[in-house]
Formats: C-alpha cells, structure tokens, sequence
C-alpha cells in the first residue's frame, strides 16, 4: 500500500481534522510538515503528528521556500488567504487538497484551476458532501432511474441558531470582507450537491435575503458589550455563556481557545470575539436567504439557507417524474415514494471520523484513492459551485434575475466562457 507524505498549512479546526485521519490510517498518510503561525496550535500539532523540527514552519511562505518535502499539501487556512499558498505548491510539484470555498475571489478559483491543469497535479476541492454515503446513496437511485427524470430538488440548510451566532455573528465568517458572502462560505456546499445530483448547469439564478435581526437595533435594553457581564444574558439564547461554558468542549467549543477549561474558556470570553454580543459585532453577512435555479436540463432547484432554526442539518427533497426521495443528512435515511408504488426506506452507516455524516472520512479516501491511482483532476465542475454562489449574492443585491453566462461574460471580458467547457452541459 502506497503511504502519502503530507504538508499541513494552516492547523486549525479543519486542519487538524483532515490530518488526524493519518493517526486512524498511517498505512495511507503520514503528516511530515506543518506552517501555522499561531504557536500554541502548531507546537500542538507538532506533538500530536511527531513532526520533526526542521519541517515545523510558521508561515506558509517559508515551507514552500524549501525543496519538496511531501507528496501533497493540504491548505486549511482562512478563505481569502488560499489563493497564495495552492499556486506555490502546485508550482512546486504538490498535490494539493484546499478548504472550501476555494476563494471568495472567482477569478483566483479559476487561476488554480488552470495551474493544476498545467503542473498535472491533483487539485481537490474540500466539498466533503460528495463523498457522504448519504449524498453518495442518493446520486445512485437517481442514476437508476428510481423516480424517473428528476425535475426539482429542493435543499434547506438549517443553519442553527448557535451556528449562526458562533460563525457568522461572532466568528471568522461573519464579514464578507474579511472572509465571504455567507452563500458562498456555507452553502457552496449544497449548489454543488444540487448540480452534482442534476448533471447539469445551471443558466439563471435569482436570490432574495438580507440581515435584519444581528445588528444594534435590536439589542435587548439592559444588554452590554459582552455576554460575560450582561445584565440580561439569561434570557438571550444567543448567550455565549450559554454556547461556551457548559460541559461540552467538542465542536464549535474547541475553536475559541486552546485552553478549554472552563478558566481558559471563560478567559476566551472575556477577551476574544467570541464573547461578544451577537448585536454588536462587526458582521455583515445575510441571516437568511433563499435561491431559485434554472438549469441547462430545464430541471429546477430551490436552496433555503437559514439561521433561525433550533438544528443543524440539511434537508434534501427530489421530484421526479415517476416519484419522489426526502432524505435528511442526519439521520442518514432516504424515503423514497414512487408513484403508485409505495415507499422504501434505504438507510447507510456513515464512517465515525470526522464529521459531515462521514463526509471528512470520505474526502480524505478519495485524496488517497485519487493520488494512488494518479487521477488528476482538474475541479472545475466544483467550481462551477463558486460561479453560482456568487451570481446569488449579485442577484441578492442587485434585485434582479442573473443569467449564468452574461455573469461569466462581465468577468475579464468573458473568456472565462470558453474556458468553462462544462457550462454547456
């Protein structure tokens, strides 16, 4: 069995979940190198994966500097600082496997598209919904015709109360600036699923949404600055005493501090952003929106993406001209009802690793599976769900419907068209 070197930029939560599945599997990657400038998290990785001292980097620049010291790269860095870090490895020689969204940037999705393309090296994109047995189970009854064509799917990412507050409100993805639109950072994801599902590309979008609860107008009276001293924090569910300072201290507890006692958590919310008062943050991201899809195949998709909801989870439904599948990733059941014919229940057991219903397990098999059998693909389809993520965020703001190739058109006099083979589909 071939063994993969890896290179980690960037050991945060992400990070450290992809890399831990070579302490599950050493047979298939052993971790050999780390750049994390934060020292706390790196000396922690460092230990964890028994990295020798002269492959410990603390910038990403300075690990790229150096003769080829792995087979592949994995870049879980924040979403604006991808770009740099894939175009120098796959210039070096690595293959590489980036966090998504690629980049919040279309045009630098594309670039490292075109440089995969040109060094031959495997570039993959983290979309770790593809590779769930759920979403796996589903494209397989629709490819056998279960339900006959499909003409609509239809996608609600809930995205949790809490979720929304600790990554949107108060944490890394809270500022399209900093970061990314929320479309783009939450939900690429589900335009990938629902285009992977189709086998088609889509031509219009429109998109409707905006943020009207996080913001100062509607700070409860009596409320401060942040939760550890407001007067009404009991009554907020929004609390982030109530979020950070129970028993749990696995995900998204494990992101505010190293140090998860309840003194270093409790520290973290005294100092950090994640004690602050989801009402006076500087966020500027939706807290709801919907979009509506055309797609070349005159099937249709709908995708709702919320955070006033009580649960994390996504809702997935397809109609078809012969019956129709539901299916909730969480539970890892599909019901399918076709015409005339009754129900079926398919349930699948999804890996324990990770998280996404085995969605990070998944990836991380199809990076070795894909680098052992020397299949180098070159991501664009998985680009097309960037493309379509930010038409929805122009309709949004614009008011108005968006063809998908008078989009692409506008962007660097509209040779992206030609060079986007697969929108024709």
């Amino acid at each position: 069995m071939t063994t993969i070197s890896l290179a980690v930029i960037g050991a945060g939560n992400r990070g450290n979940i992809y890399s831990d599945f070579a302490t599950l599997f050493p047979e298939k990657f052993k971790v050999v190198a780390v750049a994390e400038p934060n020292q706390e998290r790196r000396e922690e990785f460092v230990k964890k994966h028994k990295i020798d001292r002269n492959k410990v980097f603390e910038s990403y620049e300075t690990l790229l500097e150096k003769e080829k010291i792995s087979d592949a790269v994995i870049v879980t860095t924040q979403d604006h600082d991808h770009y740099q870090p894939v175009i120098k490895a796959l210039d070096k020689g690595y293959h590489v496997l980036v966090e998504k969204p690629m980049s919040p940037n279309l045009n630098e999705c594309y670039e490292m598209v075109l440089k995969a393309k040109e060094k031959n090296r495997l570039l993959l994109l983290g979309y770790v919904l593809r590779y769930t047995p759920f979403f796996q189970k589903l494209k397989q009854l629709l490819a056998n015709g279960v339900i006959g064509t499909p003409r609509h799917i239809s996608i609600d990412m809930n995205v949790a109360y809490w979720h929304q507050a600790h990554s949107f409100v108060r944490g890394n993805w809270r500022n399209s600036k900093a970061s990314s639109p929320m479309i783009l950072a939450k939900s690429c994801h589900d335009f990938d699923i629902i285009q992977y599902l189709l086998d088609s590309t889509c031509r219009k979008i429109s998109s409707f949404g905006d943020l009207l609860h996080f913001s100062k107008e509607n700070a409860p009276i009596g409320s401060s600055e942040r939760c550890i001293d407001c007067l009404v924090e009991d009554d907020c569910p929004y609390s982030a005493k109530k979020i950070y300072l129970q028993e749990n201290t696995d995900w998204p507890v494990n992101t505010i501090s190293t140090d998860l006692s309840f003194e270093g958590r409790r520290k973290a919310l005294e100092q950090g952003p994640y004690g602050r008062c989801v009402y006076r943050c500087d966020n500027d991201v939706v807290d709801h929106q919907v979009v509506t899809m055309e797609f070349a195949n005159n099937a249709t998709a709908t995708l709702t993406m919320s955070g006033f909801t009580e649960k994390l989870e996504r809702h997935v439904k397809v109609l078809g001209t012969h019956g129709e599948i539901y299916g909730e990733l969480k539970s890892n059941k599909l019901v399918v009802k076709r015409f005339a014919k009754g129900e079926e229940i398919y349930e699948v057991t999804p890996s324990t690793f990770g998280m996404h219903a085995g969605g990070d397990f998944g990836l991380m098999e199809q990076f070795w599976t894909s680098l052992t059998a020397k299949e180098m693909r070159n991501a664009e389809d998985t680009i097309l769900s960037h493309l379509y993520a930010h038409i929805a965020e122009a309709s949004r703001l614009r008011g108005e419907t968006i063809v998908a190739t008078d989009f692409l058109s506008q962007i660097n006099g509209g040779n992206r068209v030609s060079k986007l083979t697969s929108l024709s589909r």
